[in-house]
Parts: structure tokens; sequence; C-alpha cells
């Protein structure tokens, strides 16, 4: 079993926000309730996730939102289910349904290698009180870090505002 890293996200964000892949767990849904928008292209993940939002089955690449509509965006370990080419979509959407002045907020993990052997991550989220234990795996042969995302964010428009990382996790925001 791998370790379990830690993540803490406060009740910060004012506004309507989108959160890309936020089924399953519904992280961003736990902390900020009925100001989110949660889209995932899976039915099952969204049947999974709290009823404590809007929930909407729609592809993060295509997104059939108006542009400048949201004040935030949010992807918590979803962009990593993602090819590179759907990671560069689905930024690309971000940037388009943003208001200017919104802002994107990342949390994922640097991977190596998923391939032939999957990778893992386990997290303990403290979502604004609530913990969350939970384990994120994929298997493709994309690799990605964190300069990846701060290369794509910052070709689509995007202003690299903050950054962290630990252990091999990191969130990024970026400013619209």
């Amino acid at each position: 079993m791998s370790e379990e890293h830690k993540i803490r996200i406060d009740k910060t964000l004012t506004g309507k926000i989108l959160d890309i892949g936020g089924g399953g767990e519904g992280i961003i849904s736990r902390v900020y309730r009925k100001q989110v928008t949660s889209v995932d292209n899976l039915r099952e993940e969204l049947d999974e996730a709290p009823d404590i939002c809007t929930k909407i089955l729609m592809d993060a690449t295509s997104l059939s939102f108006d542009g400048c509509t949201f004040d935030h965006a949010t992807a918590f370990y979803s962009l990593m289910y993602m090819s590179r080419e759907e990671q560069k979509k689905a930024v690309g959407e971000v940037y388009r349904v943003l208001k200017q002045g919104g802002t994107f907020h990342i949390w994922d993990a640097v991977i190596p290698s998923a391939y032939p052997v999957p990778f893992d991550v386990s997290l303990e989220v403290d979502a604004a009180g609530t913990v969350v234990h939970t384990t994120y795996g994929i298997v493709k042969r994309d690799t990605q870090n964190m300069e990846l995302f701060i290369e794509m964010c910052r070709a689509t428009g995007l202003t690299l505002s903050e950054k962290s990382s630990c252990n091999s996790q990191f969130y990024l925001r970026f400013s619209k």
C-alpha cells in the first residue's frame, strides 16, 4: 500500500465554481456545496458523488457553458485521467468559461510512469472539516508533472499565481 498524502482545502472561494471531473468523492463539492457545478463524463462517478451541488454529465474537453460563466474552476486529481490532448482541450475550455479575474485551481500528482504498472496515490483530504480517505489510480502511457500543467495553462493565457508541491503531489493556482 502506498503512503497516504494529506491535503487540506479550506473554504476561501466566493462565487460560481466549475469542478472538472467532480464525480466520485466530490471533494470540491464537500467544501463549497451549492456554489459548485460538477461535471464528469462518467455517469457512475456523478451518481457516487454527494448530492450537495449541481451535477452534470459532460465532457470537460467540450463544455456546453457560455464563455465567462464561472468565477473559479477546479480540477482535483481529475486531469490525470485524461490524455495529453484531452488535458490541453480541457484547459482551453476552462479558460473560455472563466470570467476575467477568475482562478483555476489544480491538485494532482507527478506521474513518472503508469504503464504497464498502474500508478496510484492515496490521499487523506480535510475538505473544510470533513475528512475523506481515497485513492486515485490510472494506467496510461502519458507521464505528467507540475511543469507540464504550468506550460499548458500559460499557453492558453492563464497566469500562474501560486504553486506548491510535497512528496510528488502538487497544487497550482492560475488567474485569467
